[in-house]
Order: structure tokens, then C-alpha cells, then sequence
């Protein structure tokens, strides 16, 4: 299988290196040019979780369109830029090509139907932590299950062989019926992380170790599982905030993406969490205070 991986930076550096070792072609496709180079000339550097090693013969590019058709896209980039990237990708889509989003945030999925068709799309969430050290540098720093599903809820073969090549790969794989619920549990979760880590710069662990982090967090999140229960979102684990707080732990070295992004001077995709809790909660008739104190708070420093 012909694999291109849209996004490649902490997350998708991962995935896509796991599925090279695993034997597959994959290509990476990634606008940092200094990055790509490092790759192509010195192969993709993995630590932590594994161990350290080198993934050779892995390729990369800054066009997506060198690198022809693929049997399968993997969609990694920020929320803020699924639009622009995907448009500038269709040079990776053919007849028979697949798109997966393990993307975080809300409006990936429908953004992404809209381009590429909602039949072609597989949506899916990962507990999965990196971090980009440096061009052609990760870490794997958490683990954790890699769910994926067909947005009509129905399993079909290309689905089912994703999911061989993905635990292939090393990745535990779970298949669901249920994508709107599988996206909003995962929002619930960068909801409850992302944002506290970046304004207070811990790492996801630590959260867990104050009392009013701890607090925030299960204040953001039950903001959000009371829109999720209006909107009539059906979540696949029954209890969201002892989630959160297992996710914390599974990944507690790890910088979350939105961390990242403050300490690296880039952009965040807090329009797509905790700021699309409070969009979506104004529609409902209802206040999010506290995902609007996280989100003003994320903006700023963004701004700075």
C-alpha cells in the first residue's frame, strides 16, 4: 500500500515512521523545508517510547504533488489549515485513495467531505503523544488505542485492512460505529489538556498534580460534555473526565501539540477546542466561562 502522510510533524512523523519500519511506502509531505531535508538526507530520528533509532528510506517532500497518487492520505495537519492543505493535495487523491483524519479539533471532518467526499473519508481519534525535538526529530512520549470508522457507521474491507496495516505498525487499533462520538470524545479530551498546558506550561501529567489545574480541568470538560449531551452526541466512554485524567497519565511526559506550538511561536488550533465549545454553546443558548477564559488566555499568548 502507497501511503502519504498531509501534516508531518510531531504526529504524523509517527505514524508515518511506524509504517515505514512496518515495510509500507510511505512518503511525508510537510511545508518545513528544513525538515524535509533532514529526513531525505538523514533519515527520520525516533526516541522514547521504542527506543531510539534512525527510520531510513522514509521519503519527504515540501509538494505534495511529487509525490503522485497514494492508496492512502493520512490527514495530520492543524485544523486551522485542513482546508488549504487538502485543496493543495488533491494531486495525492485517485480513484481508489482513502483519507484518514487524526486530526484534533471540531470541523475537520466536514471540511474534509466537502473536498474530498464524506464516502472516501475514514475519521479517527489517537491517544497517541509526540513531540518534535527538531527537524527530523521526534520523541514518542504516550501511547494508547488508535480508533477509526467510516462516517456511514459500516465496515467495509479497506477499513478492515487499515486497521491490519495500523497494529502492523505497533499501533492498537479499535474499530467504531460511532465517528461524531469518537471526534467529541476526543475534543473532550484536548479540552481538558491542551489548553491549561500551554498557558501554564506543564507537561500533560502534571496537570494531575495541583489541585486547581485538576479542578479547571474538570470544569472545561463537563462545559463540554453538556454540549455534547444537547447536541445529542452519544460518547463512546462512559465516564469522559476519568478519561481525561487516564490520558494525563498514559501521557505524562508528553508536551501536548498546543504546548508546542506557544513554546515554538506557532499558531494553535484553540479555534477548534476549547473555542469551538463556546461557538457551539452559544448556538445551544449556553455559557462556557470556563473554555472561554482558557480559550481568551491561548489567544493572547498566541498574539504575543
Amino acid at each position: 500500500m502507497k501511503i502519504a502522510i498531509l501534516g508531518s510533524g510531531a504526529m504524523g512523523c509517527l505514524y508515518g515512521g511506524r509504517l515505514a519500519e512496518a515495510g509500507f511506502d510511505v512518503t511525508l509531505v510537510d511545508v518545513w523545508k528544513e525538515h524535509v531535508d533532514g529526513i531525505n538526507s538523514d533519515g527520520l530520528r525516533i526516541e522514547g517510547i521504542g527506543g531510539k533509532r534512525i527510520v531510513k528510506g522514509i521519503k519527504a517532500v515540501t509538494d505534495p504533488n511529487r509525490a503522485g497518487q497514494v492508496d492512502l492520505l493520512v490527514v495530520f495537519v492543524k485544523a486551522t489549515l485542513t482546508k488549504t492543505a487538502m485543496e493543495g493535495a488533491l494531486g495525492l487523491v485517485g480513484d481508489g485513495t482513502r483519507v484518514l483524519t487524526l486530526q484534533n479539533g471540531l470541523g475537520n471532518v466536514e471540511t474534509l467531505s466537502d473536498i474530498v467526499g464524506p464516502d472516501r473519508l475514514i475519521a479517527g481519534t489517537t491517544a497517541h503523544g509526540s513531540t518534535l525535538l527538531g527537524p527530523g526529530s521526534i520523541k514518542h512520549a504516550g501511547e494508547g488505542p488508535t480508533v477509526i470508522g467510516n462516517l456511514s457507521g459500516k465496515t467495509d474491507p479497506f477499513l478492515e485492512e487499515l486497521a491490519e496495516i495500523l497494529e502492523k505498525a505497533g499501533f492498537s487499533v479499535q474499530i467504531s460505529e460511532n465517528v461524531m462520538g469518537l471526534i467529541w470524545g476526543k475534543l473532550i479530551v484536548n479540552v481538558g489538556i491542551n489548553a491549561l498546558t500551554a498557558i501554564t506550561g506543564l507537561r500533560n501529567g502534571r496537570l494531575l498534580d495541583f489541585p486547581e489545574t485538576k479542578e479547571l480541568m474538570r470544569m472545561a470538560v463537563e462545559e463540554a460534555l453538556e454540549v455534547a449531551r444537547r447536541k445529542g452526541i452519544v460518547l463512546n466512554d462512559p465516564d469522559p473526565a476519568r478519561h481525561v485524567e487516564e490520558v494525563c497519565r498514559s501521557t505524562a511526559e508528553n508536551r501536548s501539540s498546543m504546548l508546542q506550538d506557544v513554546m515554538n511561536r506557532r499558531r494553535t488550533e484553540i479555534d477548534a477546542i476549547n473555542g469551538a465549545v463556546v461557538a457551539e454553546a452559544e448556538k445551544l443558548g449556553l455559557s462556557a466561562p470556563v473554555n472561554l477564559v482558557l480559550f481568551n488566555l491561548v489567544k493572547t499568548l498566541q498574539a504575543m
